[in-house]
């Protein structure tokens, strides 16, 4: 059983990263750095996810020391507020855009999202600028302080979504669906 759990996030996190950029690159364990190429040369970029299955996993993912994408493998419940601190870069280029993503799905080879998933929580604080939330659903409210927060069209927040000000939530996309209000609080 435990290689077989092995195998399946060995596959999820192929399969997520892949689908994050137009480069072909080889996904290593999370966390670990990609195989080196045939030369023995260290390729251009290594990128890392934290694939999570519980609470505490995902409260370190997210925080300042965590990383750039989070990705979960089922419904998650974290019975305390989570806050997403620190500033990322997409695929951990330090010269890439400012970005962070919690992918709440698996998807195929194809880039099709195959499950989606409940991340249930009481309060989530975006600290974190250009966060995308994407793929699933996320239980509870919503407090956004950091500029170009995006709620991707796959993703749904069953709570409010509260903005710190005016030009936080002019920055934000919201292209998901909000079951409560999205309003500066």
């Amino acid at each position: 059983m435990k290689i077989f759990k092995g195998l399946l996030v060995a596959g999820v996190a192929i399969a997520l990263l892949s689908g994050c950029g137009a480069k072909e690159e080889k996904a290593a364990e999370p966390n670990k750095p990609a195989e080196q190429t045939a030369a023995g040369e260290q390729p251009d970029a290594v990128t890392t996810a934290s694939i999570v299955n519980d609470a505490d996993a995902f409260i370190n993912a997210v925080s300042e020391q965590g990383t750039w994408i989070i990705a979960t493998l089922g419904d998650l419940t974290v019975d305390k507020d989570v806050v997403v601190a620190g500033e990322f870069h997409d695929k951990n280029k330090p010269d890439g855009d400012i970005y962070r993503k919690i992918a709440l799905y698996t998807q195929d080879e194809n880039h099709n999202i195959t499950a989606s998933f409940t991340l249930t929580v009481p309060k989530l604080t975006v600290q974190s600028e250009n966060l995308r939330i994407q793929g699933g659903t996320v239980k509870g409210d919503v407090y956004v302080e950091a500029n170009g927060f995006n709620l991707h069209e796959s993703a749904t927040v069953d709570g409010n979504i509260y903005f710190a000000n005016e030009d936080v939530k002019a920055s934000a996309k919201i292209d998901g669906k909000v079951t409560g209000t999205a309003e500066v609080k």
